[in-house]
């Protein structure tokens, strides 16, 4: 009889085994508690077993657990879309339902491509989508997610994120610079008639936590509608309440995308995704397009459901703003000090520190070392019991993800957990 394990390509960030969690704390099957800043990578929005997520996802195991949505409907995804219809721009009003960020990626895209009877999609630099071969053929965060198993899909191409820092440029000029290398690709690599949609993250998630500059989402609105192209946000880890509203895209005054993907924080911990488009663009889909085994099931559908009632009720987007604030401050304050440091950043509960200068040669030393402290803080972390993550195009920087549910106690604690951290890696 054949011994199984798991893949060996599989490497945890962390060394702790869960025996079971609550709110912000992971309990782990070594005695110790470990406040938890990764929440499953930014999905358990209303903390661990949250008791009405709890609550909802047993009663509709004890009524159904699948009801494939195409055979038969179950009252949970009706109810899950009238409730995320709530919080969805005027006109979006048409959703379809899937598992993974990823596949509602991947639903987009078709959709765009159906929709306007074209072919490209402009993804933009440092921007994750996803691992599936067409996510992955519209990420640029690194090289990992892409690498080892081309060709990718075609009909993508890639256009330059404004980063001011790493260009060295202030925000209006780098935003100016990367508009203006958006309108050279369309003069000289992409035809205006052939673009279906640009897809971009409203706050750069694997990229680096980087809010995008809300003049360069406008200025690509202004030239989707100039082409008769469609703008996608990727809402996977930026949405429901995560930066501080309940979508990335509403700290730009007036902006309404076409489509609108969501996953991650909507069913707090629970397998769901989505896309919201207007119903006249969903409907140009083509017939048998759509659909899934596992699509909208009802257990993960009622923890939806649960889920959008909690952020509600618990005023859960502006906490997450309020200890959002709290975080950024007591980071700052505490490791402005540390040179090795060059910059700390955040929006709402999605912050990140990073390492070393961003225009340094990547794959040089002064890269190599910034890698390498990223790394030694986070798990630094571990030994204070406090769970965090590295990102970022190189794995230079260290991500921050509390539940939207953390309290002011927590975040005073994190804080000096992290900043204990820090110092210890550097001084190491």
């Amino acid at each position: 009889m054949t011994k199984a394990s798991l893949s060996p390509v599989l490497k945890q960030a962390t060394p702790v085994v869960v025996d079971h969690a609550l709110g912000s704390w992971i309990y782990g099957t070594d005695g110790r508690r470990y406040l938890d800043f990764t929440t499953g990578i930014g999905v358990t929005s209303t903390g661990h077993c949250h008791p009405d997520v709890v609550a909802a996802a047993q009663a509709q195991c004890a009524r159904i657990i699948h009801a494939q949505c195409t055979t038969v409907m179950h009252q949970p995804l009706l109810q899950l879309t009238e409730k995320l219809g709530e919080h969805l721009p005027d006109g979006i009003d048409s959703v379809f339902y899937s598992n993974s960020g990823s596949e509602a990626v991947e639903a987009a895209v078709r959709l765009a491509r159906m929709a306007t009877g074209r072919q490209y999609i402009v993804t933009v630099q440092r921007g994750f989508h996803g691992r599936t071969v067409a996510a992955a053929s519209l990420t640029t965060a690194g090289t990992k997610f892409s690498a080892g198993f081309g060709p990718m899909m075609a009909g993508v191409a890639s256009t330059p994120f404004p980063d001011a820092r790493r260009l060295q440029l202030s925000e209006a000029d780098a935003v100016d610079y990367a508009l203006k290398e958006f309108d050279y690709m369309m003069a000289t690599r992409i035809s205006p008639r052939e673009l279906a949609a640009v897809l971009i993250e409203p706050v750069l998630g694997d990229g680096g936590y980087l809010q995008v500059p809300p003049a360069y989402l406008a200025g690509l609105r202004e030239r989707t509608e100039k082409y008769g192209a469609l703008m996608v946000l990727d809402e996977v880890q930026a949405g429901v309440g995560r930066t501080g509203r309940f979508w990335g895209h509403q700290h730009v005054d007036g902006l309404v995308p076409d489509v609108i993907i969501t996953a991650k924080g909507i069913a707090s911990g629970f397998p769901i995704s989505a896309i919201a488009a207007p119903e006249e663009i969903m409907a140009k889909a083509w017939p048998g397009s759509q659909g899934g085994t596992y699509g909208g099931n009802a257990v993960s559908a009622a923890a939806g459901v649960a889920t959008l009632g909690v952020v509600e009720r618990e005023g859960l987007v502006e906490n997450s703003r309020i200890r959002g604030e709290q975080l950024l401050t007591g980071l700052k304050e505490g490791l402005a000090d540390v040179d090795a440091i060059s910059d700390i950043r955040g929006i709402g509960l999605m912050l990140a520190v990073e390492f070393g200068d961003p225009t340094a040669n990547a794959g040089g030393p002064e890269s190599l070392e910034a890698v390498r402290l990223a790394g030694a803080v986070q798990q630094a972390c571990i030994d204070e019991d406090l769970l965090t993550l590295t990102c970022g195009p190189l794995g230079s920087i260290v991500r921050i993800i509390p539940a939207l549910t953390v309290s002011e106690d927590e975040i005073a604690t994190g804080t000096q957990r992290f900043i204990r951290a820090v110092r210890r890696a550097v001084e190491s």
